[in-house]
């Protein structure tokens, strides 16, 4: 069992999902390389394509913690969906096209059309649904541009609130005990935003 309060730990956070969202399109707004990550992905214009995981739930974790500089992304996952071409050599295609817009960023491309059979799932139907069995909640989350100007594209399939509320709760859709464990361990996220709230597992 792992520890689930601690007195620095941030105060309950009242927010619904619709201010989550517009929360999260200011946070993203004003990060100058975020979206110089996201105009980058735009312009490839991938089936579904999105950015996901950490450079979405960082950035709000950041914000909750009131860090004015961003912490350093390890990697930029990219999320798509293209079942006419699962292989892994498409997704290297697109990382390489990537780092040519953005050579600072170390891209990581998925494309979540094959992604179930590295887990023994049933074919995933979309990004979404193949986003909600990552092993935090907090994790399943991606986001893009709209075709609508600065608006943002995102989906959450456990909803926004829980990362502004600080947790980090292990996925009940698909419960992995000891990865979830070793993950928080091994990222140091509880050294990096010290006020998040850890789950039980």
């Amino acid at each position: 069992m792992m520890n689930t309060e601690s007195t620095q730990n941030l105060a309950i956070i009242e927010i619904t999902e619709s201010e989550a969202r517009l929360a999260v399109s200011r946070i993203i707004a004003e990060d100058l390389y975020r979206m110089q990550c996201l105009a980058a992905l735009n312009v490839l214009n991938l089936p579904q394509g999105y950015l996901a995981a950490g450079f979405l739930r960082n950035a709000i974790w950041d914000d909750i913690h009131g860090y004015g500089k961003a912490t350093p992304l390890n990697d930029i996952d990219v999320i798509y969906f293209n079942p006419s071409d699962t292989s892994k050599q498409a997704d290297k295609n697109i990382e390489q096209m990537l780092a040519a817009k953005v050579p600072s960023a170390c891209w990581q491309v998925k494309n979540q059309a094959r992604m179930h059979l590295h887990h023994g799932h049933k074919a995933y139907k979309d990004c979404e649904d193949a986003i909600s069995y990552w092993i935090e909640k907090e994790t399943c989350v991606a986001i893009r541009c709209s075709a609508h100007g600065n608006e943002f594209d995102i989906l959450a399939p456990y909803g926004l609130v829980n990362n502004f509320v600080g947790t980090i709760s292990i996925n009940p859709r698909y419960p992995r005990a000891e990865v979830f464990t070793q993950r928080v361990v091994s990222k140091g996220w509880m050294d990096t935003w010290p006020k998040l709230i850890l789950g039980a597992v």
